[in-house]
Protein backbone atom coordinates (compact mmCIF):
# COMPACT_ATOMS: atom_id res chain seq x y z
CA UNK A 1 0.00 0.00 0.00
CA UNK A 2 1.45 2.99 -0.69
CA UNK A 3 1.07 5.91 1.93
CA UNK A 4 0.83 9.77 0.50
CA UNK A 5 2.47 12.66 2.43
CA UNK A 6 -0.82 14.37 3.58
CA UNK A 7 -0.98 18.03 4.19
CA UNK A 8 -1.27 18.42 8.22
CA UNK A 9 -4.22 20.23 9.86
CA UNK A 10 -4.51 23.57 11.41
CA UNK A 11 -2.08 24.42 14.31
CA UNK A 12 -0.07 21.52 12.90
CA UNK A 13 0.74 23.34 9.34
CA UNK A 14 3.68 25.68 8.37
CA UNK A 15 2.12 28.73 7.64
CA UNK A 16 2.41 30.28 3.92
CA UNK A 17 4.86 33.28 3.70
CA UNK A 18 3.08 35.90 5.46
CA UNK A 19 3.79 38.13 1.92
CA UNK A 20 2.04 35.97 -0.39
CA UNK A 21 -1.01 35.83 1.62
CA UNK A 22 -3.99 37.74 0.95
CA UNK A 23 -6.39 38.49 3.65
CA UNK A 24 -9.95 38.96 1.38
CA UNK A 25 -12.17 39.28 4.43
CA UNK A 26 -11.68 39.53 8.08
CA UNK A 27 -14.57 40.73 11.32
CA UNK A 28 -14.31 40.01 14.88
CA UNK A 29 -16.88 37.89 15.96
CA UNK A 30 -18.65 37.31 19.66
CA UNK A 31 -15.73 34.19 19.94
CA UNK A 32 -12.79 35.33 17.58
CA UNK A 33 -11.50 37.05 15.82
CA UNK A 34 -12.49 35.13 11.81
CA UNK A 35 -9.98 35.59 9.13
CA UNK A 36 -10.25 34.70 5.24
CA UNK A 37 -7.05 34.34 3.38
CA UNK A 38 -5.83 33.02 -0.60
CA UNK A 39 -2.71 32.19 -1.22
CA UNK A 40 -1.74 29.98 -4.46
CA UNK A 41 -5.45 29.22 -5.49
CA UNK A 42 -5.97 28.17 -2.06
CA UNK A 43 -8.39 29.80 0.31
CA UNK A 44 -8.42 29.00 4.33
CA UNK A 45 -10.06 29.73 7.32
CA UNK A 46 -7.79 30.91 10.19
CA UNK A 47 -8.95 32.71 14.04
CA UNK A 48 -5.27 34.26 14.27
CA UNK A 49 -3.72 37.15 11.89
CA UNK A 50 -1.45 35.85 9.36
CA UNK A 51 -2.25 32.00 10.29
CA UNK A 52 0.02 32.13 13.19
CA UNK A 53 -1.56 29.20 15.24
CA UNK A 54 -2.28 27.17 11.79
CA UNK A 55 -5.56 26.84 9.47
CA UNK A 56 -8.88 25.53 10.25
CA UNK A 57 -10.26 24.86 7.03
CA UNK A 58 -9.10 24.83 3.06
CA UNK A 59 -10.30 24.66 0.11
CA UNK A 60 -8.15 24.69 -3.36
CA UNK A 61 -10.47 27.08 -5.69
CA UNK A 62 -9.76 25.22 -8.45
CA UNK A 63 -10.88 21.72 -7.09
CA UNK A 64 -13.45 23.15 -4.09
CA UNK A 65 -14.50 19.91 -3.66
CA UNK A 66 -11.41 18.45 -2.55
CA UNK A 67 -10.54 17.69 0.60
CA UNK A 68 -7.38 19.45 1.70
CA UNK A 69 -6.33 18.58 4.86
CA UNK A 70 -5.12 14.70 5.73
CA UNK A 71 -7.38 15.05 9.29
CA UNK A 72 -10.66 14.90 7.35
CA UNK A 73 -9.56 11.48 5.79
CA UNK A 74 -8.89 10.08 8.46
CA UNK A 75 -12.17 11.42 9.92
CA UNK A 76 -14.35 9.91 7.06
CA UNK A 77 -12.71 6.91 7.93
CA UNK A 78 -15.41 6.66 10.35
CA UNK A 79 -17.44 5.12 8.05
CA UNK A 80 -15.73 2.05 7.60
CA UNK A 81 -17.23 1.14 11.03
CA UNK A 82 -20.78 2.36 10.38
CA UNK A 83 -20.74 2.56 6.19
CA UNK A 84 -24.83 3.28 6.20
CA UNK A 85 -25.27 5.91 8.59
CA UNK A 86 -29.16 7.52 8.79
CA UNK A 87 -27.94 10.56 10.73
CA UNK A 88 -25.23 11.97 11.64
CA UNK A 89 -23.83 14.57 13.79
CA UNK A 90 -21.01 17.34 13.69
CA UNK A 91 -19.81 19.41 16.11
CA UNK A 92 -17.58 22.27 15.15
CA UNK A 93 -18.10 23.76 11.15
CA UNK A 94 -15.04 25.14 10.09
CA UNK A 95 -15.66 25.93 5.94
CA UNK A 96 -18.01 22.70 5.97
CA UNK A 97 -15.85 20.38 4.31
CA UNK A 98 -17.49 17.11 6.43
CA UNK A 99 -20.61 18.12 5.99
CA UNK A 100 -20.36 18.84 2.56
CA UNK A 101 -18.06 15.69 1.52
CA UNK A 102 -20.72 13.71 3.72
CA UNK A 103 -23.92 15.39 2.00
CA UNK A 104 -22.76 14.18 -1.29
CA UNK A 105 -21.77 10.60 0.01
CA UNK A 106 -24.80 10.07 1.46
CA UNK A 107 -27.76 11.67 0.55
CA UNK A 108 -30.46 10.09 2.33
CA UNK A 109 -28.61 10.66 5.72
CA UNK A 110 -29.96 13.65 7.66
CA UNK A 111 -26.33 15.86 8.79
CA UNK A 112 -27.35 18.11 12.18
CA UNK A 113 -24.13 20.70 12.22
CA UNK A 114 -23.37 22.33 15.51
CA UNK A 115 -21.36 25.39 15.24
CA UNK A 116 -21.05 28.15 18.09
CA UNK A 117 -20.39 31.36 16.14
CA UNK A 118 -22.27 32.21 13.42
CA UNK A 119 -19.51 34.65 11.88
CA UNK A 120 -18.20 30.72 11.17
CA UNK A 121 -21.31 30.11 9.76
CA UNK A 122 -21.17 32.89 7.38
CA UNK A 123 -18.10 32.48 5.92
CA UNK A 124 -18.58 29.12 5.52
CA UNK A 125 -21.63 30.07 3.33
CA UNK A 126 -19.95 32.98 1.42
CA UNK A 127 -15.97 31.69 0.68
CA UNK A 128 -16.70 27.57 1.09
CA UNK A 129 -19.25 26.85 -0.64
CA UNK A 130 -20.90 25.26 1.86
CA UNK A 131 -24.18 24.72 1.25
CA UNK A 132 -26.84 22.80 3.48
CA UNK A 133 -29.32 20.74 1.77
CA UNK A 134 -33.03 19.51 2.92
CA UNK A 135 -31.14 17.23 5.16
CA UNK A 136 -28.61 19.34 6.43
CA UNK A 137 -29.22 21.27 9.52
CA UNK A 138 -27.37 24.05 11.06
CA UNK A 139 -27.03 24.79 14.84
CA UNK A 140 -25.50 27.86 16.05
CA UNK A 141 -24.95 27.52 19.84
CA UNK A 142 -22.59 25.67 21.96
CA UNK A 143 -21.96 21.99 21.22
CA UNK A 144 -22.44 20.78 24.71
CA UNK A 145 -25.28 22.58 25.22
CA UNK A 146 -26.81 21.01 21.82
CA UNK A 147 -25.81 17.15 23.09
CA UNK A 148 -27.69 17.72 26.47
CA UNK A 149 -31.17 19.49 24.46
CA UNK A 150 -30.32 16.51 22.34
CA UNK A 151 -30.46 13.75 25.02
CA UNK A 152 -33.48 15.24 26.96
CA UNK A 153 -35.58 14.96 23.31
CA UNK A 154 -34.80 11.55 22.77
CA UNK A 155 -32.29 11.84 20.20
CA UNK A 156 -29.99 9.01 18.83
CA UNK A 157 -27.09 9.37 15.91
CA UNK A 158 -24.98 6.51 13.82
CA UNK A 159 -22.29 8.95 13.61
CA UNK A 160 -20.76 11.61 15.88
CA UNK A 161 -18.11 13.88 14.94
CA UNK A 162 -16.25 15.87 17.25
CA UNK A 163 -14.25 18.62 15.02
CA UNK A 164 -14.65 21.67 17.36
CA UNK A 165 -11.81 24.06 17.76
CA UNK A 166 -10.71 27.62 18.97
CA UNK A 167 -7.49 29.54 17.80
CA UNK A 168 -5.76 27.26 20.80
CA UNK A 169 -7.41 23.91 20.59
CA UNK A 170 -10.76 21.75 21.80
CA UNK A 171 -12.58 23.76 24.48
CA UNK A 172 -11.99 21.95 27.81
CA UNK A 173 -15.92 21.39 28.17
CA UNK A 174 -15.84 19.10 25.21
CA UNK A 175 -12.76 17.28 26.69
CA UNK A 176 -14.06 15.60 29.67
CA UNK A 177 -15.80 12.17 31.06
CA UNK A 178 -18.84 13.83 31.58
CA UNK A 179 -19.50 15.12 27.98
CA UNK A 180 -18.04 12.15 26.77
CA UNK A 181 -20.36 9.92 28.54
CA UNK A 182 -23.28 12.38 27.02
CA UNK A 183 -21.48 11.81 23.79
CA UNK A 184 -22.10 8.25 24.42
CA UNK A 185 -25.70 8.24 25.20
CA UNK A 186 -26.32 9.86 22.33
CA UNK A 187 -24.79 7.66 20.09
CA UNK A 188 -27.38 4.41 19.00
CA UNK A 189 -25.80 0.87 19.87
CA UNK A 190 -23.10 0.57 17.89
CA UNK A 191 -22.69 4.06 16.95
CA UNK A 192 -19.43 5.32 16.32
CA UNK A 193 -17.42 8.55 17.58
CA UNK A 194 -15.01 10.47 15.50
CA UNK A 195 -13.11 13.02 17.57
CA UNK A 196 -10.23 15.40 15.62
CA UNK A 197 -7.15 15.96 18.27
CA UNK A 198 -3.99 16.39 18.17
CA UNK A 199 -0.92 13.98 17.82
CA UNK A 200 1.73 15.72 20.31
CA UNK A 201 0.50 17.44 23.48
CA UNK A 202 0.98 17.31 27.06
CA UNK A 203 -2.97 16.34 26.75
CA UNK A 204 -2.45 13.53 25.05
CA UNK A 205 -2.13 10.90 27.62
CA UNK A 206 -5.17 12.52 29.39
CA UNK A 207 -7.50 12.17 26.52
CA UNK A 208 -6.68 8.76 25.85
CA UNK A 209 -7.39 8.16 29.61
CA UNK A 210 -10.63 9.96 29.39
CA UNK A 211 -11.64 8.43 26.07
CA UNK A 212 -10.74 4.90 27.35
CA UNK A 213 -12.20 5.79 30.82
CA UNK A 214 -15.56 6.12 28.40
CA UNK A 215 -15.63 3.68 25.58
CA UNK A 216 -13.04 1.36 26.38
CA UNK A 217 -10.82 0.09 23.25
CA UNK A 218 -10.59 2.47 20.28
CA UNK A 219 -8.80 2.69 16.97
CA UNK A 220 -6.39 5.58 17.08
CA UNK A 221 -5.40 6.85 13.91
CA UNK A 222 -2.12 9.23 13.99
CA UNK A 223 -0.55 10.71 10.91
CA UNK A 224 0.41 14.71 11.65
CA UNK A 225 -3.02 15.15 13.54
CA UNK A 226 -4.94 12.40 15.60
CA UNK A 227 -7.91 10.55 14.94
CA UNK A 228 -9.81 8.45 17.63
CA UNK A 229 -12.74 6.45 16.39
CA UNK A 230 -14.67 4.40 18.90
CA UNK A 231 -18.09 2.79 19.57
CA UNK A 232 -20.95 2.56 21.55
CA UNK A 233 -20.30 -1.33 21.69
CA UNK A 234 -17.14 -3.60 19.87
CA UNK A 235 -14.99 -2.27 17.61
CA UNK A 236 -15.53 -3.92 14.00
CA UNK A 237 -12.50 -5.88 13.38
CA UNK A 238 -9.84 -4.58 11.01
CA UNK A 239 -10.97 -7.40 8.38
CA UNK A 240 -14.32 -6.04 8.77
CA UNK A 241 -13.22 -2.30 8.30
CA UNK A 242 -10.63 -3.51 5.36
CA UNK A 243 -13.66 -4.67 3.22
CA UNK A 244 -15.76 -1.56 4.10
CA UNK A 245 -13.38 0.25 2.91
CA UNK A 246 -13.83 -0.95 -0.39
CA UNK A 247 -17.01 0.53 -1.36
CA UNK A 248 -16.18 3.94 -0.62
CA UNK A 249 -13.55 3.60 -3.32
CA UNK A 250 -15.27 5.76 -6.05
CA UNK A 251 -16.56 8.47 -3.72
CA UNK A 252 -13.17 9.31 -1.79
CA UNK A 253 -11.29 9.41 -5.08
CA UNK A 254 -13.73 11.96 -6.04
CA UNK A 255 -12.81 14.08 -2.93
CA UNK A 256 -8.93 13.35 -4.15
CA UNK A 257 -7.76 10.55 -1.83
CA UNK A 258 -7.75 6.91 -1.77
CA UNK A 259 -10.05 4.76 0.24
CA UNK A 260 -7.05 1.97 1.06
CA UNK A 261 -5.11 5.01 2.14
CA UNK A 262 -4.89 5.08 5.64
CA UNK A 263 -5.71 1.27 6.42
CA UNK A 264 -2.55 0.69 7.88
CA UNK A 265 -2.81 3.72 10.67
CA UNK A 266 -5.42 1.57 12.46
CA UNK A 267 -4.42 0.40 15.72
CA UNK A 268 -5.88 -0.77 19.29
CA UNK A 269 -2.18 -0.28 20.48
CA UNK A 270 -1.89 1.51 24.00
CA UNK A 271 1.03 4.56 23.30
CA UNK A 272 0.21 6.47 26.22
CA UNK A 273 0.70 6.14 29.81
CA UNK A 274 -2.06 4.64 31.63
CA UNK A 275 -1.59 6.69 34.78
CA UNK A 276 -2.51 9.96 33.95
CA UNK A 277 -5.52 11.95 35.26
CA UNK A 278 -8.85 11.45 33.73
CA UNK A 279 -10.17 14.58 32.69
CA UNK A 280 -13.44 15.68 34.00
CA UNK A 281 -15.38 18.68 34.34
CA UNK A 282 -13.87 19.23 37.81
CA UNK A 283 -10.11 18.65 36.20
CA UNK A 284 -9.83 20.07 32.53
CA UNK A 285 -6.77 22.75 32.86
CA UNK A 286 -6.43 22.08 28.75
CA UNK A 287 -4.96 25.76 28.88
CA UNK A 288 -1.95 24.56 30.95
CA UNK A 289 -1.60 20.97 29.62
CA UNK A 290 -1.65 21.68 26.18
CA UNK A 291 1.41 22.96 24.70
CA UNK A 292 3.89 21.16 21.84
CA UNK A 293 5.60 17.60 23.85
Amino acid sequence: MIMRLWPLLAFVLISPTVQAMQLVHSERSLYRQVLIYEDQGTRCLCFTRNCAIGRQSCIELAQPQKLVFGYTHMMLGSLYLTPRPENVLIIGLGGGSLPQALSGMLPRTVIDVVEIDPAVVKVARQYFHFSPGPRTRVFEEDGRTYVKRALRQGRSYDLIMLDAYDHEYIPEHLLTREFLQEVRQLLKPGGVVAANTFSSSRLYDNESVTYRAVFGTFYNLRYGNRIILARNGPLPSLDSIRQASTSFAAPFATLGFAADEFLALFTTAVDWNEKARVLTDQYSPANLLNSAR
